[in-house]
């Protein structure tokens, strides 16, 4: 088992990454103070590991509940779904919520135990690559509203996180792929060493070689945790989290929620924030073509939904929750490793991008 530690002061907890630990009851039950938990997960992954952690947790109060699965249930009735359950099952403020599942779960249940009674303990065992290399780190908890993506939330962070490894050998091949395209961000906004690396084993990472797929989680997990550390609740580095999201929300909103999964629209989102890098001057045509080449390698989409025009992704970024009063904000690349945050960019290089579609979609 290997540990990352998110240093935030009194709110400091690790990040613990190995294979079997829904099996370790020791480990899971150390973080939990109370005698009531409260298990959210979704139908598709409790059918796989809810019994394991059952029986991890034996001993304790313990209640569950199931949710649909799939990012269109992320929504306040699916969160007012866990405030009924909490409720009728008497839950106090000393309850501890288990998230078991993928990001949505982890959203949703961390912001149902930010709110619940002003604010209970919770723990992630995120069970998507997705989830354990970005959303199950850093506190950010939401559901989506029907005309933006994450628009109602909280920090709220987590007492530990545990990621078994073990969990993605049961996810569809395009899940997998779709949780690599955060994988790759961090490469390429914080570690061209990494994206580097990334670059020379696609296919052993795709077929979920243990002691790589185990570093992949590891860096990820660290360079995710370093940032945090540095700026909890967004107000400055942390924003470099979001390359390829203004350009990724716009496309989930427009084609609706789980029609693309969050890491195919980040994929495409990434390869259009580093065209408009380029465009701006900032990163050469030969980083640019890297980054996508690397996102069709991990099975990724390189190209924009035909029917989102120019005009409607430019309407959907200004109302995405990074926008503010100076209109889109993008995170981009100033070179490979290393990105900033741009606001005012010219609305003829964008839509150069936003319009050049052959472009970005030639490998």
């Amino acid at each position: 088992m290997e540990t990352v530690d998110l240093d935030l002061g009194e709110h400091t907890y690790a990040i613990h990454i190995g294979a079997g630990l829904l099996n370790n009851a020791q480990l899971l039950r150390s973080t939990i103070k109370g005698e009531k938990v409260f298990v959210v997960s979704n139908e598709t992954v409790a059918a796989l590991y809810l019994e394991t952690l059952l029986a991890s947790l034996e001993g304790l109060n313990v209640t569950s509940l199931l949710l649909a699965d799939g990012e269109q249930y992320k929504t306040l009735e699916t969160l007012n779904l866990i405030y009924t359950g909490l409720l009728e099952n008497k839950h106090n403020r000393s309850t501890t919520i288990v998230a078991l599942g993928g990001g949505v779960v982890g959203d949703t249940a961390g912001f149902a135990a930010a709110t619940y009674q002003r604010g209970v303990e919770f723990i992630q065992i995120p069970t998507t690559l997705l989830a354990q290399v970005d959303s199950s780190v850093g506190g950010k908890t939401a559901v989506n509203h029907p005309m933006g993506k994450n628009m109602i939330g909280a920090f709220h962070q987590p007492q530990a996180v545990y990621i078994d490894t073990d969990t993605l050998k049961s996810l569809p091949p395009r899940e997998l792929a779709a949780g690599f395209a955060e994988v790759i961000k961090h490469g390429a906004l914080a570690d061209a060493n990494y994206f580097a690396w990334l670059e020379e084993n696609v296919e052993a990472l795709l077929a979920l070689d243990d002691e790589l797929i185990g570093y992949a989680v590891k860096r990820s997990c660290e360079i995710k945790a370093a940032i945090v550390s540095r700026d909890e609740k967004e107000l400055g580095i942390r924003a470099h989290l979001n390359f390829g999201h203004t350009f990724g929300h716009a496309i989930e909103n427009h084609q609706g929620y789980g029609k693309w999964l969050h890491g195919e629209a980040v994929a495409t989102g990434m390869v259009m924030a580093a065209d408009l890098s380029m465009r701006l001057g900032l990163i050469t045509q030969d980083i640019a073509s890297r980054i996508r080449q690397l996102i069709s390698d991990f099975n990724l989409p390189v190209c924009p939904p035909a029917d989102l025009s120019a005009a409607q992704m430019i309407e959907l970024m200004r109302v995405d929750k990074k926008a503010n009063d100076q209109g889109i904000r993008f995170v981009l690349l100033e070179s490979l490793g290393c990105a900033q945050v741009v606001d005012g960019v010219e609305l003829s290089l964008l839509h150069d991008t936003l319009e050049r579609r052959d472009g970005l979609c030639e490998l």
